[in-house]
């Protein structure tokens, strides 16, 4: 690849990831400023957590949607309005004075993340084609800096400024990203447009094998149900446990949560290097569910005031569940070649969906243990094992992707 050409597609992806990094940052900050949306809007913790649901939502109804509009519309386009939707999302909640307004307004932002991962895959593959999973991964890695992002920086706005003005602090922050990419991201001006474009018609007939796939299943329920910590204790309720269970305060709370996404940082490269280093998937998956199970257990018996402990535990349970990155590369390995994106497209939908449904019934199983105003997560916890549990069945039950090339390739 031309050096030139080479510079401008870094510099058009590492933009196209901070749109990324901002929409994980929508997801996770509601953990940040729990309490005081929860008290300024009077929720309880079933209605916080179909709050949080919201942007979940947007992300099941658009993905598959989102395949379809990337297939026939610019990127450039595409990211600019689906962060212009993500920015005014920001902007209603920051102004929200309902439970509606403020679901409505998350909702607008989910629609956003329905679109940021397949549009930096798809400008990834535009300019560096068969050289694009190392730049993915740096995209990825941005993209879950938000998470970190999310929650101490946010726990300080908040608690200097109040949640609302906080959530104007980001709306403008995601005007200055839009701005960027405004400027910025474009086509790889070397790539010829598709001169015939998949009709819609064939694009939904070629879901059904995709859905018919057990492998396709197997391995959304095994990344989404390690992606549960991510997506609802970092995401929603870790904050709540860390200052209602073990009294910290919310600023130490929010250090201990952005472990687990730190945690996922460093594990995702070191699970992808060992994975191609020994040519094996389904060891690193199986130890990952397993050694995930016993971080999860140590948070449920652990009950420390310890800050150096607990943060050490958090991010055990991030860097251990970050095997779920494996399971995407299982997909693309199995999966036939004009059916490698509607397959991930398929397992995204899985991913999100258990999301989905688990952050509001994390909620109602905290409010139906909890008295006399205390909060108990004892029943909520246990979704957590048992998830794991059924993970590292699914790990065991899978054939290494290698074996199956092979095998395909003595066929032929």
């Amino acid at each position: 690849m031309h050096t030139a050409i080479k510079k401008k597609g870094w510099l058009v992806c590492l933009i196209a990831s901070c749109f990324f990094c901002y929409e994980l940052m929508q997801l996770h900050m509601l953990n940040a400023i729990c309490p005081m949306v929860m008290k300024a809007l009077s929720l309880s913790a079933t209605d916080f957590s179909a709050l949080c649901s919201t942007y979940l939502l947007a992300d099941v109804i658009f993905l598959i949607p989102a395949g379809i509009i990337l297939d026939r519309v610019p990127v450039r386009k595409v990211i600019l309005v689906a962060l212009a939707l993500c920015i005014l999302g920001t902007f209603g909640f920051a102004v929200s004075t309902t439970f509606a307004m403020a679901a409505f307004s998350h909702f607008l932002s989910g629609i956003g993340n329905a679109f940021c991962f397949l549009s930096c895959m798809m400008l990834a593959n535009s300019w560096f084609g068969k050289q694009s999973a190392f730049v993915m991964s740096v995209m990825i890695t941005i993209g879950l800096l938000g998470g970190v992002f999310a929650q101490v920086p946010f726990t300080l706005l908040a608690q200097q400024f109040g949640w609302q003005k906080t959530l104007l602090f980001d709306g403008i922050l995601g005007c200055l990203i839009l701005f960027l990419n405004y400027a910025f991201i474009e086509e790889n001006p070397q790539e010829k447009p598709l001169t015939e474009k998949q009709p819609i018609k064939t694009f939904l007939l070629s879901l059904k094998p995709a859905f018919a796939s057990l492998q396709v299943w197997k391995c959304g329920f095994y990344t989404g149900l390690l992606n549960l910590p991510l997506m609802i204790i970092s995401a929603m309720i870790g904050n709540l446990y860390l200052t209602q269970v073990l009294h910290f305060d919310l600023l130490s709370a929010s250090m201990i949560t952005s472990m687990i996404s730190i945690g996922t940082i460093v594990g995702s490269p070191l699970y992808g290097f060992c994975s191609d280093f020994f040519q094996r998937k389904k060891i690193w998956m199986v130890a990952g569910a397993i050694c995930t199970l016993l971080s999860f257990f140590l948070i449920m018996t652990v009950k420390s005031s310890s800050m150096p402990l607990m943060m050490a535990i958090f991010f055990s349970l991030g860097f251990f569940s970050a095997s779920q990155v494996l399971g995407y590369p299982m997909i693309t390995d199995s999966a036939p070649k004009e059916l490698k994106g509607t397959s991930m497209g398929v397992a995204a939908l899985i991913i999100m969906g258990l999301a989905f449904v688990g952050q509001p019934l994390t909620g109602f199983l905290i409010d139906i243990a909890s008295k006399g105003g205390s909060y108990n997560f004892t029943y909520a916890f246990f979704l957590f094992p048992i998830g794991f549990l059924i993970s590292l069945g699914i790990a065991f039950s899978f054939k290494e992707p290698q074996l199956q090339l092979t095998k395909n390739a003595t066929e032929k």
